[in-house]
């Protein structure tokens, strides 16, 4: 039988639509989604995800955060600890790198040392254990007892409000506690500022270094319950203590708004999303707002894991990209100034670019459309005001976090698309000034046509990403009519070649001379210390999304090509090295699912003609690589990313190529789903589906017999019905 919302106990089926307290007000229902979501889903591992409250694509995720500083921390929280220093308002969502954390208030009761503290000294600092047999972990809402205190915390939130409630004992010397100083990993404060208005406001600003080097945040705190007194303390003054007394059990609530922009942006944002002090409205309007979400693509699973799998990954890919303009479109951007964005159009950080090129923003391109467009434009704005696309953008900031251009990916991909509200002329001017920056490796391979070993670190991993993006811009030249520029960047996404050993049958380091490195070990990897990034040569002979024609006719044929396949999944995984990479997780063979560079490549089976052996390792990779456990992912979730790989590939069907609107099929674990689309309604459905009938025999799009191993981008947005007829 199949599992489907009708199937869920009628408790958790439907949610008001409405959370306003007029009862007047009556509003449709709409599917509980958020039920069949686990969000302590890659907590534990290397997962790295963020754990709390927040709205889908909120510029708050306000939540816990912990004691350790370490790399497993880098979201805040890990499920092997339950210390919280506070409840920040800014978080992290999969990545390899810590930062923000910023705004961290901590309801308190006594005398405390101002500080983060350490867990082998209680009372070294703020913290508390948390109660983590009592925590409430829910899209858009969390809870947990903070039992040094005897403090119940709760947690819930607008777009760019955090709204807390703290049940509080009898106490003559209760407090919240502002905490300015402790931001997230490698992240310092370099000014700040905090003030009182009254008895129940405090205002302030948080301009932090670390990953983002210049990160401005401004905010302002409202009280349900006016402070008795409002105190600077700690070192540097970077506390702020908000003092009262209270009764047993008695609730004080504080609505904490974010702007990039200023304090009056923040008191705007404050005004506009939560006016009132409605908790549970604000809960439940927050769950709504993820069932909205959720429901646009309403899925049927045999197997009810496989569904509860499924929206857990798609909830996942709303966490990230973050809103970073205030309510009247005013934002800060790549160049420090304020902006101001025309048509209350979104502008949205935390672009992890070198991730989610791959999967998640063709995801977001025919799952969330109008978001897609409203990221694209701002990535081309981020090209105005830092003069190139963006590649790893935090608050504002670029980090040139990872390789190659992975901003003129996504915007290619716009152009070719037909991306309604995206110029198509600017985006592409965007792309050629990107193209010829001469940074980062790009004068050395305007040089020499490639990145020499012997000039840069990482040279292959630099120089196959950009001939990737290279490929990116081909196609969007192709699909403006412009064959200069086509045959101009065709030729430069060929640039791999040059490292194609077709000896050993790998890439490997080219000097400038022409020699290649020696010794040669494909196993051995280095971490950011040698010729790849994350990966070894196993690996990134593979990263040629854009030119698979090209690569089998190094390998000497399709059939040649399928054999290397074969041994990438069946070879040893053993690593060698003095200092692999933690990145490379998840191994299967030589290919890496914890990675991004390895995410396509179960796919090029399907498009040499070999389905069947990409749909015994796509289930493969389902199955083992993705739980519902703390550790449910093989390495770091990636900003959504290693999420989008999941969504994608239950649906049956995943972009490789670059900026092609072409997605290929594979085997999608789903009955049915219904994705809402521009053109209505796009309906996938796998009939006779189930793990041992896993292989596609034939495929009838709006019912009729087709021979194609993808589908296109614009017959989804079209609208109609895709059937596989499955079989063993």
């Amino acid at each position: 039988m199949k599992s489907s919302l009708l199937l869920l106990p009628a408790s958790l089926l439907m949610l008001a639509a409405g959370c306003k307290t007029d009862k007047s007000t009556t509003s449709e229902a709409v599917p509980d989604y958020a039920s069949l979501v686990n969000v302590r889903t890659g907590s534990g591992g290397h997962g790295h995800v963020f754990v709390g409250a927040a709205v889908p694509f909120g510029m708050v995720q306000v939540g816990p955060t912990s004691i350790p500083q370490q790399w497993d921390w880098c979201s805040g929280y890990h499920s092997s600890d339950s210390t919280v220093i506070g409840f920040s308002h800014t978080h992290l969502e999969g990545t390899g790198i810590g930062d923000l954390f910023d705004v961290t208030i901590m309801p308190v009761t006594g005398n405390v040392t101002y500080s983060r503290g350490v867990e082998d000294k209680p009372g070294s600092g703020l913290w508390s254990y948390a109660d983590r047999s009592k925590e409430i972990a829910q899209p858009g809402y969390y809870r947990v007892p903070l039992t040094r205190y005897g403090i119940d915390a709760e947690m819930t939130a607008t777009n760019r409000v955090g709204l807390h409630r703290y049940t509080f004992p009898a106490s003559d010397s209760a407090a919240i506690v502002f905490d300015l100083q402790n931001g997230g990993c490698w992240d310092r404060p370099t000014e700040t500022s905090m003030q009182a208005e009254g008895n129940n406001r405090i205002v302030g600003s948080r301009y932090s270094s670390g990953w983002a080097k210049n990160q401005k945040v401004y905010f302002v705190a409202e009280f349900s319950k006016p402070f008795d007194s409002f105190e600077t303390t700690g070192p540097d003054n970077l506390f702020g203590r908000a003092s009262f007394k209270t009764d047993s059990a008695e609730q004080v609530l504080v609505k904490v708004a974010l702007s990039p922009v200023s304090i009056e942006g923040a008191k705007a944002n404050l005004d506009a999303e939560l006016p009132g002090w409605d908790f549970e409205a604000t809960k439940a309007q927050a769950r709504q707002n993820w069932n909205t979400e959720l429901a646009r693509i309403k899925a049927q699973a045999s197997d009810s894991t496989d569904l509860r799998k499924f929206y857990t990954s798609l909830y996942r890919t709303m966490i990230v990209p973050a809103t970073f303009s205030d309510v009247d479109g005013k934002y800060r951007g790549a160049d420090d100034a304020v902006h101001q964005t025309a048509n209350g159009r979104n502008v949205y950080t935390i672009y992890s670019l070198w991730d989610t090129y791959r999967a998640e923003m063709p995801l977001l391109s025919f799952f969330q459309p109008e978001r897609n467009a409203e990221m694209i434009n701002n990535m081309i704005d981020i090209a105005d005001e830092q003069g190139r696309l963006p590649v790893w953008h935090l608050w504002g900031n670029e980090t040139d976090c990872m390789v190659g251009n992975p901003g003129i990916i996504p915007v290619a991909d716009a152009i070719v698309k037909k991306v309604p509200g995206v110029d198509a002329d600017r985006a592409f001017q965007a792309m050629l000034k990107t193209a010829a920056d001469t940074a980062r490796g790009g004068a050395l391979r305007d040089k020499y046509g490639f990145i020499p070993s012997d000039k840069m670190n990482e040279s292959i991993a630099f120089d196959m990403e950009y001939a990737i993006a290279d490929g990116a811009i081909a196609n969007a030249a192709k699909a403006l009519g412009d064959s200069v520029n086509y045959a101009k960047f065709t030729d430069r996404s060929h640039s791999y070649r040059n490292y194609f050993d077709p000896t050993t049958g790998f890439v490997r380091g080219k000097m400038t001379d022409g020699s290649i490195r020696t010794p040669f070990d494909p196993n051995a990897t280095t971490h950011r210390m040698d010729d790849y990034c994350e990966g070894n040569a196993w690996q990134y002979t593979w990263l040629v999304p854009q030119d698979l024609d090209g690569l089998v006719e190094l390998f000497g044929g399709k059939e040649k090509t399928l054999e290397k396949l074969d041994l990438l999944f069946n070879t040893s995984s053993e690593l060698t090295g003095d200092n692999a990479s933690p990145d490379i997780t998840g191994l299967i063979g030589q290919y890496v699912h914890g990675n991004e560079p390895s995410h396509h490549i179960i796919y090029f089976y399907t498009m040499l003609g070999d389905n069947r052996k990409a749909a015994d390792r796509i289930r493969q990779v389902m199955k083992q690589f993705y739980t519902l456990e703390d550790d449910g992912y093989a390495g770091n979730a990636d900003a959504g990313q290693m999420s989008s790989w999941y969504v994608l590939s239950a649906l049956g069907f995943y972009q490789v190529e670059p900026a092609s609107g072409r997605y290929w099929f594979g085997s999608p674990v789903l009955d049915e789903a219904v994705i809402e689309v521009p053109g209505g309604q796009f309906t996938v459905i796998a009939h006779n589906n189930s793990d041992t009938n896993r292989y596609i025999k034939s495929v009838k799009l709006n019912g009729q017999p087709y021979d194609k191993m993808y589908i296109d981008y614009a017959d989804i947005m079209n609208g109609g019905t895709l059937e596989f007829e499955m079989g063993n």
